[in-house]
């Protein structure tokens, strides 16, 4: 690869940051050090402008081309969001049910269960026809869920950011 362009960024395997280049962790860098790459991205990812700036944070984060796709949201250079946790409510939840229990008191008629219930027999034979339903107990039954978050994150691989400090000033088109 030839000379990097001022402000690239590369995906780098490595538990450090080439000469030239320092990892995308947020770190403020003095803007009188760096003016070149100052002058490219400002204070976009923090920094007062006057003394210091920062990289991109891109750790526990997944880049996102900035802009607005056809039908997406538009993303701003710079901003970030997301979650690792989420908690859901009752209405992100699709709708479902688990009908009704049915059961009997009766005693067991069969010990096979097509189209039989559970019976009220400690025998072989613990199953019978349907011949009326009953309600649970409301104790019996119980929401599931609880109002818990739950991880939110695809599957990954952590390897570095890099950011170029040096190199090719980039033109605009």
């Amino acid at each position: 690869m030839g000379q990097p362009y001022v402000g690239e960024i590369r995906l780098f395997a490595g538990n450090f940051a080439p000469v030239g280049w320092i990892i995308c962790d947020g770190s403020l860098l003095s803007v009188s050090s760096f003016e070149t790459l100052f002058q490219l991205i400002g204070t976009t990812y923090g920094g007062d402008g006057i003394n210091t700036f920062a990289v991109p944070d891109l750790r526990g984060r997944v880049p996102l081309h900035a802009g607005q796709g056809n039908g997406l949201t538009s993303r701003s250079l710079g901003a970030s969001g997301g979650s690792e946790w989420v908690t859901l409510s009752p209405s992100q939840i699709p709708q479902h049910d688990h009908g009704p229990m049915r059961f009997s008191s009766g005693s067991g008629t069969s010990n096979a269960p097509a189209s039989l219930i559970p019976s009220n027999s400690p025998s072989v034979d613990l199953w019978i026809e349907d011949t009326q339903s009953a309600s649970l107990d409301p104790a019996s039954i119980t929401p599931a869920g609880g109002s818990w978050p739950h991880e939110n994150r695809m599957p990954f691989l952590c390897v570095n950011f890099i950011i170029s400090l040096f190199g090719i000033f980039p033109q605009p088109t």
